[in-house]
């Protein structure tokens, strides 16, 4: 059994189909889903689909949904409507008036009831998992970290910040791995690849391909965290789409990467 994590498809589907094929996961397997499935790409809803039938999978709330949601509780907020639409909502709306009501209300329905945050034991290491990131300064340094500590760790946090945050939460140590490398990673996405070099704190690039397309990239391995990057950024922007970004997989039981890029027009 194997547990994977991938984020921020804004509704590329192709990409993840194709992607989903290849790395072909099975029913026992788990695979956590960071948010932000919808909006920029051609088929977010197709890409919602995907997502809540996937076998095994715990899908998050990303901002890109909480926009969505925020717009559905008031379509007549103007600023609900615009905050949305400068944020590619274009194709979700689409999408989703293609459905009719009946199918419509059902998906944002399953949207509105996601979480925002969850966690995971694989192998010897505890993960994190949230769509943009933690703030450390809610987190109480602690010895030994198990469920019920991760739990009320994560339930210390504003929901703002789970699905929001970026330079606070990428510019420094999580306080979460001590000085011994023991302690849970925060896997997260919100914020491409290809922008951590301007707020983050010791982005280890070494991995980074030669089609110049955003990868997974590790944060923060330092003395202090016992040379253990606290943080993974797995948002491989898709936003962005063809020659730009692609759509990443991650398999946290020994750290494989998998990708398949963005065509034209997909």
């Amino acid at each position: 059994m194997a547990t994977y994590a991938f984020s921020d498809v804004h509704g590329h589907k192709a990409p993840l189909d194709r992607l989903l094929e290849r790395v072909s996961p099975s029913d026992s397997d788990s695979i956590f889903m960071l948010g932000d499935m919808i909006d920029r790409g051609p088929d977010p809803v197709g890409v919602m689909q995907l997502c809540r039938d996937l076998p095994g999978a715990t899908v998050l709330m990303g901002n890109h949904e909480d926009l969505m949601l925020d717009f559905f509780r008031d379509p007549r907020d103007d600023m609900a409507s615009y905050n949305w639409e400068i944020n590619g909502s274009q194709t979700t709306v689409r999408g989703l008036s293609e459905l009719g009501d009946a199918g419509m209300t059902d998906l944002v329905e399953w949207v509105a009831q996601l979480p925002v945050c969850a966690h995971a034991r694989v192998g010897e290491h505890d993960y994190v998992f949230a769509h943009a990131g933690i703030r450390s300064s809610a987190v109480e340094p602690r010895d030994t970290w198990d469920d019920d500590s991760i739990e009320k760790m994560l339930g210390s946090q504003l929901v703002d910040d789970l699905i929001w945050i970026r330079e606070e939460f990428w510019g420094r140590p999580t306080g979460l791995v001590d000085k011994d490398g023991r302690g849970p990673i925060v896997v997260a996405g919100h914020t491409p690849t290809a922008y951590l070099d301007e707020m983050a704190d010791r982005p280890d690039r070494s991995g980074v391909g030669e089609d110049g397309l955003c990868r997974v990239v590790r944060v923060g391995a330092c003395d202090q965290t016992g040379g253990v990057a606290d943080r993974w950024d797995i948002d491989c922007g898709a936003a962005g789409g063809h020659g730009f970004g692609q759509v990443g997989m991650v398999r946290l039981d020994d750290g494989a990467e998998f990708y398949e890029p963005i065509g034209e027009g997909e």
